[in-house]
């Protein structure tokens, strides 16, 4: 049986942040990066907004410097995922995907979450190219342009609303007939000269010869009133949520509605002491990697103060 004195899941600037600081404290830090290392920037393009890179940085770019930064300082860096935990006793014990086993004095959640989808082979065709589920990590790059928002929630609104202040025109493509946000933020939204929202209307497909160029829609879709209807756009935005990576410890920790590990406010510690969470798995408002990164630090200097206090 492995010994560990803090056992990293996840990658990402939460992972990666939690594994340099956990190495300069001596911790020697075992991560698994899990199902995609890097986390979600190794889907972004250029990361414009992360301190420290002026002229912006690719997004793997950035992930693999973090990943270099933390193997530098000693961390054992593992490809690979947790299949499984118990976090009913100290030393916590895991299973890999290769079936070692490791036992854990602490550990650190940063598996983060993943965009929803509308589920077209065109967001994959033009992820990069126009698709993005992030309005404040990619909107700079829409400025006076037109882009589409799908979703018609709070987070849809936020988007569209942010996006507004950048863009020239911004669509927001909902399914239903209303909007299912919050009566203040469907409001602004609604008195936005900037915003035209298009009710009844399903996003079928996206077209474009260097990136998105528009996108082809369905008016009351599966009825008699069926039309299509083509849009011109520049950007794509997804706003219909996200899912956090936290099925492997929903039974185990205090989740919220939607599974976002619950953590005492102003901390990365969660119900179970010696366990902490950091990043989008614990984040359902903010989602930024340089909010991540922070957590990730809160998390190994927690692990520290904990282990010091055995």
């Amino acid at each position: 049986m492995e010994q560990a004195k803090c056992l990293i899941i996840g990658s990402g600037p939460a992972g990666f942040t939690a594994a340099i600081y956990a190495s300069r404290a001596n911790l020697a830090p075992v991560l698994y990066c899990g199902m995609q290392p890097g986390g979600q920037l190794t889907q972004t393009t250029t990361v414009e907004n992360f301190p420290g890179y002026p002229d912006g940085i690719d997004g793997n770019a950035m992930m693999d410097d973090l990943r270099r930064q933390a193997a530098r300082f000693g961390a054992d860096i593992r490809d690979g995922s947790i299949e499984r935990i118990d976090l009913s006793k100290r030393p916590f014990r895991a299973v890999d995907d290769s079936g070692r086993e490791i036992e854990a004095q602490t550990v650190i959640i940063a598996t983060g979450a993943s965009a929803k989808y509308l589920g077209l082979d065109d967001e994959k065709k033009y992820a990069g190219q126009g698709v993005s589920a992030c309005a404040t990590c990619d909107g700079f790059f829409y400025r006076k342009k037109t882009v589409a928002v799908v979703g018609g929630g709070d987070t849809a609104c936020e988007e569209a609303i942010y996006l507004a202040g950048l863009c020239a025109k911004v669509y927001m493509i909902v399914r239903k007939n209303y909007l299912r946000a919050s009566d203040v933020m469907r409001r602004r939204v609604e008195e936005n000269a900037k915003i035209e929202i298009l009710f009844n209307h399903n996003t079928v497909g996206l077209f474009g010869e260097n990136g998105v160029e528009g996108a082809h829609l369905l008016k009351f879709m599966g009825t008699d009133r069926e039309e299509a209807v083509d849009i011109a756009i520049d950007g794509f935005f997804l706003a219909i949520g996200h899912k956090p990576n936290t099925d492997l410890f929903k039974p185990l920790l205090d989740t919220d509605e939607a599974g976002y590990i619950k953590t005492v406010a102003g901390t990365p510690r969660t119900n179970i002491p010696g366990v902490f969470a950091a990043g989008d798995c614990a984040d359902p408002h903010y989602r930024q990697a340089v909010v991540a990164a922070g957590s990730g630090c809160m998390a190994a200097l927690e692990a520290e103060r904990f282990l010091a206090a055995l």
